[in-house]
């Protein structure tokens, strides 16, 4: 079994709110697949991130086919569905993990349906989730004593 994980990342900035998430990641056993997003102003002046890795991901899924009997992806993106198509007919079975119960979805319907199984990932709270956390012990105030 392996684990791969696909995301851009600002090489420029201090602190990035993603690095955790991929360092516990990585720590963990999963394979980063990581390359650096790029950075650019709109029209309107605003910053703007771009980093999209559908590429990376369908090569990678398109190389291990052969070696693969189950492929399990966490997309809603309808841009994968030919990438399914093709795992599918080379036969590997594919799993789609996102949601229909968001407002709008966030799974296309033709990925949905391409896919050999749908995974609602609400239902996987319960399995992977976690406890919600107890709220800290509020804190007393602290009086100074002059001495």
């Amino acid at each position: 079994m392996r684990a791969f994980y696909y995301t851009a990342l600002l090489e420029n900035d201090e602190y990035s709110p993603i690095r955790p998430l991929v360092d516990w990641l990585h720590y963990n056993g999963f394979t980063m697949v990581t390359k650096p997003a790029k950075e650019y102003t709109d029209s309107m002046g605003r910053r703007k991130v771009k980093g999209n890795m559908d590429i990376e991901l369908a090569v990678d899924a398109m190389e291990l086919a052969p070696r693969v009997d189950h492929i399990v992806l966490f997309s809603g993106d309808g841009d994968f569905r030919p990438l399914i198509a093709s795992l599918q007919r080379q036969g590997v079975r594919v799993s789609v993990v996102s949601t229909i119960r968001s407002q709008p979805p966030m799974i296309s319907d033709e990925l949905r349906r391409q896919a050999d199984n749908f995974i609602e990932l609400e239902e996987l709270k319960d399995v992977i989730g976690r406890p919600p956390r107890e709220h800290p012990v509020e804190a007393r105030p602290v009086t100074a004593v002059p001495g």
